[in-house]
């Protein structure tokens, strides 16, 4: 099987979290897409095959195969932009329905994705206070402003709002304890957040999970945070921007778009670049 090398929300031509995308005739069984999604090695590639009119996707990670993969999707839109020419392709994912649109302008690639719908809930105290033990955090380090949540678009992520951008700089935790804690709550990620401004957010998500400490960039847990914010009526002005991966030098840059109604899809969407052979 070929496989397309993609950073998706790069930063321009450097950055971007590097996602596996193979287009094929027909999806291999699923225990080829995990070997080769774990000898890629990413934290997520995509597997796609026309159907009808359509394309079935399923998304794998090195350990687990993933319901939504946001940055893996924006790797596919930008690969099927490459193959096809921009244009819009309607996905069946195991989460649902979504679409991606890719576009190809000369040396650019860029793409968009419109997410599963999305739903939040508070998260309960004894998930809360395991997660901040995972980080070595005490409850100050707590934003009052967003409160801890379960957000889901398309995957279930947990929501760690921080008062003060260090502590989400030193980022730390034990990966076994971490993929422990993350299966039994049934989370894809977790993600701790920086809110500098109404509409700009820094971002870190551990993924242990799936079998990688840290995703540079998460469409899916984007999409999670912008149905989280309307949820919670917080002053987003239509849409966020997310800086993420700049504490691993892997600068990402992703834009979400939000509407006004709950439960809504939400639009993510970013820069990719190809892969070059001497990054892996």
């Amino acid at each position: 099987m070929r496989v397309q090398r993609i950073a998706a929300f790069s930063d321009g031509g450097r950055g971007g979290n590097p996602a596996g995308v193979v287009i094929a005739p027909a999806l291999p069984p699923a225990a080829a897409m995990q070997a080769l999604a774990a000898e890629v090695g990413y934290s997520e590639t995509a597997f796609a095959a026309p159907e009808g009119e359509a394309w079935r996707v399923r998304y794998f990670a090195p350990r687990m195969e993933v319901p939504f993969c946001g940055h893996a999707t924006i790797a596919l839109g930008a690969a099927l932009a490459l193959r096809q020419g921009s244009g819009r392709h309607h996905l069946r994912i195991p989460a649902g329905a979504i679409t991606v649109e890719g576009w190809c302008e000369g040396d650019r690639l860029s793409a968009a994705l419109q997410s599963p719908q999305t739903r939040s809930a508070p998260a309960g105290a004894g998930l809360v206070a395991d997660a901040l033990a995972l980080f070595g955090l005490t409850p100050g380090a707590l934003d009052p402003c967003l409160p801890p949540a379960l957000a889901e678009a398309g995957a279930r992520h947990l929501v760690l709002a921080l008062r003060e951008r260090g502590p989400l700089a030193a980022m730390r935790y034990e990966l076994e304890a971490g993929r422990a804690l993350m299966e039994a709550a049934g989370l894809v990620t977790i993600a701790l957040i920086h809110a500098e401004s109404p509409r700009l957010f820094h971002v870190r998500n551990a993924f242990a999970a799936g079998g990688v400490a840290e995703d540079p960039a998460t469409g899916a847990a984007a999409a999670a945070l912008g149905g989280y914010l309307r949820d919670l009526g917080w002053p987003h002005g239509g849409g966020i921007d997310i800086r993420q991966g700049d504490d691993m030098g892997v600068p990402c840059r992703l834009k979400v778009a939000i509407t006004g109604k709950p439960g809504e899809s939400i639009r993510v969407s970013g820069t990719a670049r190809l892969i070059a052979p001497d990054e892996g």
